[in-house]
């Protein structure tokens, strides 16, 4: 998802190469037919050419085009270089001056490209914190959202019915009242990363027998658990099939988890060229939270839809383009 596991081994020093096989230097222009809404009066970017890129999955893609599509009701010409592979690719882009904005997430940043193995707790002081640091490197983070795509344990409604569990402290309290009942399918990353299960079960007080544990594919996780193969299932908080399985998220109630809040980083030159920017943006982060992310998630994971038709209707169903 965010990016994390795809460069956890990568060193930054492979940012170049990561650059050089991305596509960096194609793209297409967006032609959407937009024109102000609730943002983007007067065209405060006309005359601006700006490269707009993402990562390459769903909601960093969906994330992308919103920004592109904005951009655009404002008067400027956008390129749009979404669907970068890794997540090296896209900052190094933002960073480097080859596109100017894109979304990222405040853990990502601050883990896998900052170097720090503990997170922030609170999401806003995590967003500070990243904000600041990034600054030296020529990227200007804008106010983050509610958004926050981090890992979570989630189990089926027939087991929600059964074990009535909504935090990872009930969880730990079924798990020793009932070692048998709680097992768990998760990814391998997950089950030896520090920020994973290992630190969830030591933050918890959890000891789940090795036996109770299966490894598999991020993807077949969500299936297992709505068939309740396993009694929980390691998710991301705003993946879509949450809302079309019907899955409950259990609540991280201790805070354990990092905070992978999702906010623009605008090239630091581009936002002074054209500063309108961050009041272009700042509505539209302000509506973007789990509940939101699942919905445009599924449509595009689950229905099948595009990712940029699916960023361009919820911006005209907001009222934020026309």
């Amino acid at each position: 998802m965010r990016g994390r596991s795809a460069v956890a081994g990568v060193a930054l020093s492979l940012a170049g190469a990561a650059l050089a096989g991305c596509g960096l230097h194609s793209g297409s222009p967006m032609v959407d037919d937009v024109s102000p809404g609730s943002i983007g009066k007067g065209t405060p970017l006309k005359g601006a050419h700006l490269t707009v890129t993402s990562k390459s999955f769903t909601e960093n893609l969906i994330l992308g085009a919103m920004i592109g599509i904005a951009f655009q009701a404002a008067g400027a010409d956008v390129l749009d270089r979404t669907g970068i592979q890794g997540s090296i690719g896209s900052r190094e882009a933002v960073k480097n001056g080859d596109a100017d904005a894109m979304y990222e997430y405040t853990g990502t940043a601050w883990i896998t490209y900052l170097g720090h193995s503990k997170p922030i707790t609170d999401p806003q002081a995590q967003w500070q914190a990243v904000h600041d640091a990034d600054l030296k490197n020529g990227l200007t983070w804008l106010p983050p959202s509610r958004l926050d795509n981090t890992y979570a344990l989630a189990m089926n409604q027939a087991n929600y019915r059964k074990y009535h569990t909504r935090t990872l402290s009930d969880v730990a309290a079924l798990a020793a009242k009932d070692p048998g009942a709680v097992t768990l399918c998760v990814e391998s990353e997950f089950a030896n990363r520090t920020d994973g299960l290992p630190g969830m079960e030591q933050a918890y007080g959890m000891d789940i027998p090795a036996k109770n544990i299966t490894q598999m594919d991020t993807g077949i996780i969500y299936t297992q658990v709505q068939k309740g193969s396993c009694t929980y299932g390691e998710v991301f908080t705003t993946d879509g099939r949450i809302k079309s399985m019907n899955l409950v998220v259990m609540d991280d109630d201790k805070h354990f988890f990092p905070n992978y809040n999702a906010a623009p980083v605008i090239n630091s030159k581009a936002l002074k060229k054209w500063p309108a920017i961050t009041a272009l943006l700042d509505p539209i982060t302000a509506k973007l939270d789990n509940t939101v992310a699942q919905t445009l998630n599924a449509k595009v994971d689950v229905d099948g839809e595009d990712p940029h038709q699916v960023a361009l209707k919820w911006m005209k169903e907001q009222g934020f383009v026309r």
